[in-house]
């Protein structure tokens, strides 16, 4: 029987290449950390390439002319998986912003290459985001922190992503000008957990944000309370730019969910959602 054929135990559905020029490892390096960890399904996700300025560029993501080596890169991986007891998976993480048009060559990217997984971000850090928060009037913690949340949902509304990617990632990299506290935001965090409960897309678990910042996962536990009273479906990446970090801080994290209410994760083959409802083995060994 095919990997593909049968469910994983366990996964992480959000790491990184070389091709994004700030993460370090070859595919294949990331699967023998898997093994290691008794993870069983890995969906890369570089970066989209972008035209826009604005969206960053050299070193930030990978020239549309590197997506046949990106390809090429998971193929390689894949196979090497196979032989090893690990699904590999090739997905894609695209930008979210608030505005369409500097996103329309993206959209036709999107329309014209197949992925197993989309995964949507909104970077605030990039310059682009910031000169729309400037510009439309955003500039006290208030209005930065309702744009952003607002923007998720409208992007959760149009149907191009899976999931939205470490979702509270706004309290990171100094868009704010205090230290972010969800309660003080309920209002507009609700509002816009209501618009992506409904449209049906997953948010993720992203344990990267053990590593920065406040030192906590993404999303706060209380934005993850929120999002599960609404039943928003959830999947799990650790966001690895290095091997090592592959399924990094799982068990923790995902014991923690549990006692949130967590009952299942989400991943993604070929576009379409497959739910594993929660069992002790999803969190891997964490053995490195």
């Amino acid at each position: 029987m095919s990997l593909a054929n049968q469910k994983p135990r366990s996964f992480d559905c959000h790491m990184h290449t070389p091709l994004c020029g700030h993460s370090f490892g070859e595919p294949e390096e990331y699967v023998d950390t898997a093994v290691r960890r008794g993870i069983d399904l890995l969906c890369f996700t570089c970066h989209i390439p972008m035209a826009v300025e604005g969206f960053g560029q050299e070193g930030t993501r990978m020239r549309l002319d590197q997506l046949p080596l990106y390809r090429d890169k998971i193929a390689a991986a894949a196979a090497y998986g196979r032989e090893r007891g690990v699904e590999v998976l090739c997905g894609i993480e695209a930008e979210i912003f608030p505005e369409e048009e500097p996103l329309e060559e993206m959209k036709a990217f999107l329309e014209r290459e197949s992925f197993d997984f989309v995964l949507g971000s909104l970077h605030h850090m990039l310059p682009l985001f910031r000169h729309w928060l400037y510009r439309n009037g955003h500039h006290d913690d208030r209005g930065i922190v309702a744009a952003y949340f607002r923007t998720l949902a409208g992007a959760a509304a149009t149907g191009r992503y899976d999931s939205l990617a470490h979702p509270d990632v706004i309290r990171l990299y100094g868009t704010l000008s205090e230290p972010f506290d969800p309660a003080a935001h309920e209002d507009v965090i609700k509002e816009a957990l209501d618009g992506i409960a409904e449209s049906g897309v997953c948010l993720e678990i992203n344990t990267s944000g053990r590593i920065k910042g406040d030192y906590i996962a993404h999303p706060d536990p209380l934005i993850m309370k929120w999002a599960l009273e609404r039943a928003i479906p959830f999947t799990i990446g650790s966001d690895s730019h290095t091997p090592e970090r592959v399924g990094d801080g799982f068990r923790e994290v995902l014991a923690d969910a549990r006692t949130l209410g967590l009952s299942a994760l989400h991943y993604f083959r070929e576009g379409r959602r497959h739910r594993l409802p929660f069992s002790p083995e999803m969190a891997g060994s964490g053995i490195a």
